[in-house]
């Protein structure tokens, strides 16, 4: 992986990073908002302290451990990333209420023009911050957007000590399977 210096890091605040996206996905994955790392390499969940690869191949969506810059082969599984928040920044305590808000408009509009089976928060507090839903809790929500169902994960990063790779791989899990299940079957 690439090193950047704090200088280059900085560089990167307030940069957008390309959705990764298509129409009719099984699972659309939405971080909180890109961090500086990511937005140096336009890869989401770049950090190498990230979990989000790894959780995503222990959960069973990828067959193998994918690296950030493979992000595209996403859309090949039926998945896609997007963030409630566009803007980079070192912290996600950076971001203001009214960002949040606002993405979570965005976001509402986005999976409606999309129209993935599911929509994936990855973050409980960003969830709760972006549709104003202070009871969320992990696991699927009653909350739809048009057709499209929303199961809030725990956030990948590696400031997250609550949950371990294997506890996050479990509850990814939950929701690959329900992913998998449709109604029609």
């Amino acid at each position: 992986m690439t090193r950047f210096s704090a200088a280059e890091l900085e560089a990167a605040r307030d940069r957008l990073v390309p959705d990764v996206i298509a129409d009719g996905l099984h699972v659309l994955f939405c971080g909180i908002n890109p961090g500086l790392m990511t937005a140096a390499t336009g890869h989401h969940f770049a950090r190498p302290g990230n979990r989000f690869w790894p959780v995503l191949h222990l959960s069973g969506f990828t067959p193998r451990l994918l690296r950030p810059e493979e992000q595209g082969e996403l859309l090949s599984y039926g998945l896609g990333i997007t963030n409630v928040v566009a803007r980079a920044t070192a912290r996600a305590d950076e971001l203001t209420a009214a960002e949040y808000t606002e993405g979570g408009r965005l976001l509402t509009a986005k999976v409606t023009r999309t129209r993935p089976r599911w929509l994936a928060v990855v973050g409980v507090t960003a969830y709760r911050a972006a549709f104003g839903d202070r009871t969320a809790r992990v696991g699927p929500q009653e909350r739809l957007i048009g057709d499209t169902r929303v199961w809030v994960l725990p956030n990948p990063s590696g400031l997250n000590a609550h949950w371990t790779a294997a506890t996050m791989a479990e509850e990814f899990g939950r929701l690959r399977e329900a992913a998998e299940h449709r109604p029609e079957d």
